[in-house]
């Protein structure tokens, strides 16, 4: 008749005695986050964040280079809303025609809204007599028919000065000078219960 083999239970087993307290070991693993926290902030006193940002785009793959302090992201042109156009200028001049009032009404008309801004882009036709008569040149000739309407519109109060916007016609399209209006955004909004703004009307 064989014999039984008697297993050992958990209360046969030794115990084994902890070598230190658990709450020395918490303690030391806090000091060491405590410890590396402030080796990273030391080092990150002289952290080149150009540098930084650069490795990181190419660590994760991305291409191209995004903007920096010294780039900042242009911010995105005004939503067009209505656009006018003050023509009838002659050949190689930058006066504006004797018929302004139309322009400086609707102007004033479009821009009551603090938030919209007026773009003026002055315009040559492109031909060799449609330039500037000192220097010869057609951009100059539409900028400085831009601020010829700008002028017009200041004296008569009609758009202030911070909302305006002069540029030049990257191509030759009439001896012209175009405005149009845009909603930039911001600026004080109107409550509830206020009727909202007419749309401006295009002077004919």
């Amino acid at each position: 008749m064989s014999a039984a083999i008697a297993l050992p239970g958990d209360d046969d087993l030794p115990e084994i005695a902890l070598g230190r307290p658990i709450w020395l070991i918490t303690l030391a693993d806090l000091a060491l986050l405590l410890v590396g926290f402030f080796v990273f902030v030391q080092a990150s006193q002289h952290l080149d964040g150009q540098a930084l940002a650069k490795g990181l785009r190419e660590g994760f793959g991305v291409r191209g280079t995004a903007p920096t302090i010294a780039q900042p992201i242009a911010a995105k042109d005004p939503m067009a809303v209505s656009l006018g156009a003050l023509g009838g200028f002659a050949a190689g001049s930058a006066v504006p025609p004797q018929a302004t009032a139309a322009i400086v009404a609707w102007a004033r008309d479009a821009t009551r809204d603090p938030r919209v801004t007026l773009r003026i882009t002055g315009a040559v036709d492109g031909s060799a007599r449609d330039v500037d008569p000192v220097t010869g040149s057609g951009a100059m000739l539409a900028a400085d028919r831009a601020r010829a309407v700008a002028t017009v519109l200041l004296v008569a109060h009609a758009v202030p000065a911070d909302r305006l916007t002069l540029v030049s016609a990257a191509r030759p399209s009439g001896r012209s000078v175009t405005l149009s209006t845009g909603f930039a955004g911001g600026g004080t909004i109107l409550p509830p219960g206020n009727p909202p703004l007419p749309l401006p009307r295009t002077p004919s």
